[in-house]
Parts: C-alpha cells; sequence; structure tokens
C-alpha cells in the first residue's frame, strides 16, 4: 500500500504545473519591474538620479579623502571640498540649463567647442603646467584649467552631428569617418599626447570606436584601429621613462611597493582595509599621507575602506545603470544624432571610470584619470554635468516621454513617492 504524495485537493498534474512555475511574488515582481522600465521616463529618472547619488556621494569623500592633507598644506580641512562644492554650484545650474536646450544646440554648439578645445590643448604646450610627467594645466592663478576635459564632450558633439549629417535615410556609411573625423581625431589625440596624457588620450579613443560601433563599421576597421592604437600606446610608454615605470610598477606591484609600485599598493591597502562594510565614514588610515592624490585620482581606494565591498558595489552598480540609461535613450530615438550623441557620452563616462576602478584595484596600469562625479576637480566635472544633461534632454525624446513630463504632476519627489506607494 502506498502512501498519497498529492497536494489536498489538486489533481496530479495540477501539482506539477504549480511547483514548475515561480511563486506568484516573483512573477509580480518581474512584471512591476519590467513595467517599471517599459515608463517612458525611465531614462530619464535614471539620469537624473544616478547622477545626483554620485555627486552627493563625491562631496562627502572629497570632503574625507582631502581633509587631511589640506590641513597639512592649507591649514584649512575644508580647503578641497569647499573649491569642489564650488564646482557643484556652478555644474548642476548649468546641467540644468543643458536639459532644456533643444537638439540643434548640441548640434552646433560641438564646432567652437572643438575650436577652443584645440586652442587650449595647443597653448598648454607653451604655457602648461607639468605635473608628475604630464604637462595638462594652464595656471590662471586661482585656478587651474585642464582643456583636455571640455575636448571630450567637444568630439562627442562634434564627431555626432558630422556622422548625423551624412545620414542617408537613417544609415550613416562608416567610410565617413575618413575625413574629416579621423583627422579632427588625430588632431586632438596628438595634441594630448604631446602633453604627455596617456590616459586622456585613451578616452578620446574610446569616444571614437563608440562612434565607430554606432555606425556598423566593419569588423576590419575595428582591427585596424587597435592595432593602430596599441602600436601607439606601446610607442608613448617605450619612449618616456616614466611610463615604463608605471608598467613595471603594475605587473609588479609589491616587488616595487616602495618605488613605482607605491600608490597601487597602497590602495589596494586601503582596499583590502574596508572588509564588507568598511571602516566608517571618515575613518581611513591610508588616507593619511599613504595614498597619493587620495581626493582625486585614487579617491575609490580610500571609498572601499571606509564604505567597504558594498560601498563600492553601490559606485559600481550607479555608474552601470548611467550607462544602461544613455545606452537606452540611444535605443530608443531614432534621430541619428541622439543616437551617436548618447552612445559616445556613455563610453566617455563608463569608459573612464571603469579605467579609474580598473587602475585602483591594480587590473590596469594607473593613468591619472579621474573617477567621473566622484573624483576631485572643477575641470573634468562641469564637461561631465553638462554632458548628463544633454542625455536629460535626449531623454525627453523617447516615445511618450514629452506627454509623461507635460502630465507628470508636482515633480521628480511626488512621483517616486507615488511608485513607492507612499502616495
Amino acid at each position: 500500500m502506498t502512501a498519497d504524495t498529492t497536494a489536498p485537493g489538486l489533481a496530479p498534474e495540477e501539482t506539477q504545473d504549480s511547483a514548475a512555475q515561480p511563486p506568484s511574488w516573483a512573477r509580480h515582481q518581474f512584471h512591476a519591474l519590467r513595467e517599471l522600465l517599459d515608463r517612458p521616463l525611465t531614462s530619464y529618472y535614471l539620469v537624473l538620479g544616478c547622477s545626483a547619488l554620485l555627486l552627493a556621494l563625491g562631496l562627502m569623500m572629497v570632503l574625507s579623502a582631502s581633509s587631511i592633507e589640506a590641513i597639512q598644506k592649507t591649514g584649512n580641512p575644508f580647503y578641497w571640498f569647499l573649491n569642489q562644492a564650488r564646482s557643484v554650484a556652478l555644474g548642476i545650474p548649468l546641467m540644468w540649463v543643458c536639459s532644456r536646450l533643444p537638439q540643434r544646440f548640441f548640434r552646433l554648439a560641438g564646432y567652437p567647442l572643438m575650436a577652443i578645445s584645440i586652442i587650449g590643448l595647443v597653448m598648454v604646450l607653451f604655457i602648461g603646467t607639468s605635473q608628475l610627467g604630464a604637462q595638462r594645466w594652464i595656471d590662471l592663478g586661482p585656478i587651474y584649467l585642464q582643456p583636455s576635459e571640455p575636448a571630450k564632450l567637444a568630439l562627442v558633439l562634434w564627431g555626432a552631428d558630422l556622422l548625423a549629417r551624412k545620414a542617408r535615410g537613417g544609415r550613416i556609411e562608416w567610410r565617413h569617418l575618413l575625413i574629416p573625423l579621423m583627422p579632427g581625431v588625430a588632431i586632438l589625440a596628438v595634441l594630448v599626447m604631446l602633453g604627455r596624457d596617456l590616459g586622456t588620450t585613451l578616452v578620446l579613443v574610446v569616444v571614437f570606436l563608440a562612434l565607430l560601433w554606432v555606425v556598423g563599421a566593419p569588423v576590419r576597421l575595428f582591427a585596424g584601429m587597435l592595432a593602430l592604437i596599441a602600436l601607439a600606446t606601446v610607442i608613448m610608454i617605450t619612449t618616456e621613462g616614466y611610463r615604463s615605470d608605471r608598467i613595471d610598477g603594475w605587473l609588479n606591484v609589491w616587488a616595487n611597493a616602495k618605488g613605482s609600485g607605491y600608490q597601487a599598493a597602497q590602495g589596494q591597502i586601503a582596499m583590502g582595509s574596508g572588509g564588507w562594510f568598511g571602516l566608517g565614514l571618515g575613518s581611513s588610515r591610508q588616507k593619511w599621507d599613504w595614498v597619493p592624490h587620495a581626493e582625486s585620482d585614487f579617491i575609490f581606494s580610500i571609498l572601499g575602506e571606509e564604505l567597504g565591498l558594498m560601498g563600492t558595489l553601490v559606485v559600481v552598480a550607479l555608474f552601470g545603470l548611467l550607462g544602461y540609461a544613455g545606452l537606452r535613450i540611444a535605443s530608443r530615438v531614432s534621430d541619428p544624432f541622439i543616437r551617436l550623441a548618447a552612445a559616445a557620452t556613455v563610453a566617455w563616462i563608463a569608459g573612464q571610470a571603469i579605467v579609474n576602478i580598473g587602475a585602483v584595484i591594480g587590473v590596469f596600469p594607473i593613468t591619472g584619470i579621474p573617477l567621473p562625479l566622484v573624483s576631485y576637480g572643477g575641470s573634468a566635472l562641469l564637461p561631465t554635468l553638462a554632458a548628463l544633461g544633454m542625455l536629460l534632454s535626449f531623454a525627453k525624446r523617447e516615445p511618450g516621454a514629452a506627454q509623461a513630463l507635460t502630465a507628470r504632476g508636482p515633480g521628480p519627489l511626488a512621483w517616486a513617492l507615488s511608485w513607492l506607494g507612499l502616495k
């Protein structure tokens, strides 16, 4: 005699079907997430929310990471924090203005911005200030300008408009990359390389490759470009002794922990000290003159030490969501310029974040590239916020977005409360 294993009130087939399907709550959550991602304003609020959170986190970490060095050098622990806060105070209105500008403005702005960037990069070669082997800055007394930072935005706008003007029937021929886009990229890259700034040169190349990808360039062109870039990188490394030392320090961090691998070693010590949840905000030990440039290039190491693995994963997730939002805009809008500019902006910001984080954790060599929205530096922050404001403007052109913005009510706070079921 066998026991009946069928659930009470259900036939055997019904029991098997119920077991094969996911629980109702899981299906409900999945459908709710899918519905949220399908909303017209999803990209808009993702760009806005991720930018705001990264910007707030950046201010907090600049204050923490720079306070010790600031009080030693200036007597004011808030010196670099106040400078960054002023940049944020300028950048937020700039982002808001860009979010309300029409597409035509961005298409026209790329040309004068490209010219200004080239002039600035030429000026750097003659009157620029050299630091750590790189000549990147123009000293204007109370402020330092880094022309290579707005050059990234200039290349995004100029390159996108150049290709969009040559689009036929919504399609862009990759052959139009050759003249004049490729010479323009080459001029920027050469000027930046003459200033011994390999990191920014790589970012410009990433933007160019993103444009190649959007227009559907063939694999052989990608292969040729990558081979040329690799050759140029090797030449730049071998012709400059300090770059060779950086590569040696990267490959043999702990063997050179007191020399070329010092910064990388101290950064990894900071990351390892944080554990799962960190030592607590402001409790970093490595910022006490151990990690060089803790407020800029290596701010991610201090973040890992104070906020732990969970804090670093939150930052990575925010950049991931920001990249997703930008690509979502590019895929949902048919206009060629918006597709090109949105994809290139994502490549610039997300690519720069990947290189910075990779350098801190030892995956890539140290290149001196800041972490967007988080690291100290107004020259990098203002163009980034302008680009994000541009993405907000583009997000309004997604299908149904304009109507949703008109009918959204009091604003994003009310929308968030409504979505959470609190209103």
